[in-house]
């Protein structure tokens, strides 16, 4: 079981981490007033450091709530069912490129996560990649990850 602070702490802690990364980079590009007028730096830095600030905000709200339980185990396990076969998915995109994992993506979260019917299942399955392809292929002009399989088959 997760805690509501440690879920709190956790996401201040990388929210934080961002916006430190981003106040220090913008310190390398210049923050301030030059001749030309603003530094390439100016928005980022300003940006960067009110995430820090609100991050710190969070981080001390977090700490002053409850400890009560924000995440329970079966909540987890739900979870866990949902991020991992996004996390396959986007391991077999080298692979099998982004329209043939696409389809096994729906096609596996339809048909076991949410029991949808075989033959609606495949329906989805065989028309996401479709329409992906058509959409960035054809009418955008931007080549999707085609993947190794795409390439031993000469595509």
């Amino acid at each position: 079981m997760i805690s509501r602070r440690a879920l709190e702490f956790t996401t201040a802690m990388l929210t934080g981490a961002f916006g430190a990364a981003v106040v220090i980079s913008s310190i390398d590009n210049g923050i301030g007033w030059s001749t030309a007028g603003v530094d390439a730096g100016t928005f980022p830095f300003l940006t960067g450091l009110i995430v820090v600030i609100a991050s710190l905000w969070n981080l001390v709200r977090g700490w002053l709530e409850s400890r009560a339980v924000a995440v329970s185990s079966s909540d987890l396990r739900h979870l866990i069912a949902l991020f991992a076969p996004a996390v396959v998915f986007v391991a077999a995109i080298p692979l099998l490129g982004v329209y043939v994992a696409s389809g096994c993506y729906m096609l596996g979260t339809l048909a076991l996560l949410h029991r949808f019917s075989l033959p609606r299942s495949v329906l989805i399955a065989v028309t996401t990649p479709v329409a992906l392809y058509l959409v960035f292929e054809r009418m955008f002009q931007v080549s999707l990850p085609h993947g190794a399989l795409a390439d031993s088959l000469g595509f």
